[in-house]
């Protein structure tokens, strides 16, 4: 690989984009092909940055290697739907976090082994911000603690958005959403009820649902920048 193609290779690695580097196997050619700038791509590397998967596209001699940040999940609430789906996540390929400032609730005993702040969510995203990689997962129930995180995920067009409770809280939250300036289209994002329709009732039921939500998300994802509302189809 040409020193430059590495050097753009790492940078969109290390701010956590997906791209895929195509490489003709008969003159050893090569090119970057970011997420970004996906539109007017081969459906096949379009694919590769769906799925992950790197490999020969069918019929040709082109080889394709795709580069995907790991899919993290950030839960805001440390609630028992976040005790049960955390050990679920690790298993099903998810790296987790959990925020949550109430003290009484995110403690080291609750949550063994869990990235856990116990911090304003707010603090914490300043420090790690979101990205179209992450799915933002908010249980708490408090406007106070879970909107910012919220608004936050609409704008970054992370993959998926989801939220606790009934339609009737889901509508207050529109509102108050709408009156902080997240357009319409943007707030239709979000998923509320929260995960997969499987009738669950335990919590542990509930986080089975919204994991399934997320993988869906993930696997069946847009392309970020249609995500922010930024192309059609938003």
């Amino acid at each position: 690989m040409r020193a430059d193609l590495l050097r753009e290779l790492n940078a969109e690695r290390a701010a956590r984009r997906g791209c895929v580097v195509v490489t003709d196997l008969d003159s050893g050619a090569q090119r970057l092909v970011r997420e970004a700038y996906i539109e007017g791509e081969d459906e096949a590397i379009a694919r590769a940055l769906r799925s992950g998967r790197s490999g020969l596209v069918e019929g040709t001699r082109t080889f394709l290697n795709a580069y995907l940040p790991p899919p993290r999940i950030l839960v805001i609430g440390a609630v028992h739907i976040s005790q049960s789906l955390a050990p679920m996540a690790r298993l099903a390929g998810f790296d987790l976090a959990i925020i949550d400032p109430r003290t009484a609730f995110a403690t080291p005993e609750r949550f063994p082994g869990v990235d856990l702040s116990a911090e304003w969510p707010e603090d914490v995203l300043r420090e790690r911000p979101l990205d179209a990689y992450t799915a933002l997962v908010a249980v708490t129930h408090d406007p106070k603690i879970d909107d910012h995180p919220l608004i936050e995920a609409l704008r970054t067009g992370c993959f998926y958005v989801g939220a606790l409770g009934s339609r009737k809280t889901h509508a207050r939250r529109v509102e108050r959403l709408l009156a902080a300036g997240v357009p319409q289209h943007r707030i239709d994002r979000i998923e509320a009820p929260i995960g997969v329709d499987i009738g669950a009732a335990t919590p542990a039921e509930i986080a089975v649902a919204i994991l399934a939500s997320v993988i869906s998300a993930f696997r069946g994802r847009k392309m970020h920048a249609e995500r922010r509302g930024e192309a059609p189809g938003a």
